[in-house]
């Protein structure tokens, strides 16, 4: 059995209105229960427990940090489904990597598929992957390592984990694709900055961010 000791952070609610619920949800904690009874303890349950209503919409992995939405109606629901789904969902993330990255900007263009003996790692497969996306942004360089901005323009699980180790920096803390001094991190130093939507009431343009913890 997997050990799951998740943070006892208190709910951080960045923004609430008759639509939507933007947490900030803490590394460490799952999104939606995983299997068996030691995994129910996610961020959904605990926000169900204020909010009972709240519905999915998308997730983060368990030890990303950063912006999540819920919605809070059937409408929401389709209406940012929708955003995800057609990639009109603009998402920001910040990340630590190993090593000095030379270049200011880039993009990485792998297509991804389950590792399925190694699940749930993902792998590059030009054959069987499916279309995967980063765009990035050197922010600054911190000794061996660097901090980026990633843009994610797919939502392909684990994407930005497998596109900086594909790239030789993976990020720091990663417990599946950093290997040596890279993985030598209090946590995956990968975090979700901010989420561009349309508002499923009227369609305006709204924004949320929330800072970076590392």
């Amino acid at each position: 059995m997997e050990s799951y000791a998740p943070p006892s952070d208190p709910l951080e609610i960045l923004h609430h209105d008759h639509e939507l619920l933007v947490v900030n949800k803490p590394a460490g904690l799952l999104s939606v229960p995983g299997k068996g009874e030691h995994l129910a303890d996610c961020l959904l349950a605990r926000v169900q427990a204020v909010f009972p209503e709240a519905l999915l919409v998308h997730r983060l992995d368990r030890d990303t940090s950063g912006v999540i939405v819920f919605a809070l109606t059937r409408h929401a629901q389709r209406h940012l489904g929708l955003q995800f789904e057609k990639r009109q969902a603009r998402k920001t993330y910040v990340a630590r990597v190993w090593g000095r990255v030379a270049e200011r900007t880039g993009t990485v263009d792998l297509p991804l598929t389950v590792d399925w003996p190694n699940r749930p790692r993902q792998m590059v497969d030009h054959e069987r992957g499916r279309p995967a996306l980063t765009e990035w942004r050197v922010m600054r360089h911190e000794g061996e390592t660097t901090r980026l901005r990633l843009f994610p323009k797919t939502g392909r699980s684990h994407q930005l984990r497998v596109h900086m180790k594909e790239i030789g920096h993976p990020i720091l803390g990663d417990p599946f694709y950093a290997e040596g001094p890279a993985r030598d991190a209090p946590r995956l130093m990968l975090h979700a900055e901010s989420l561009r939507l349309r508002h499923p009431d009227g369609g305006r343009g709204v924004t949320f961010s929330c800072k970076v913890p590392f």
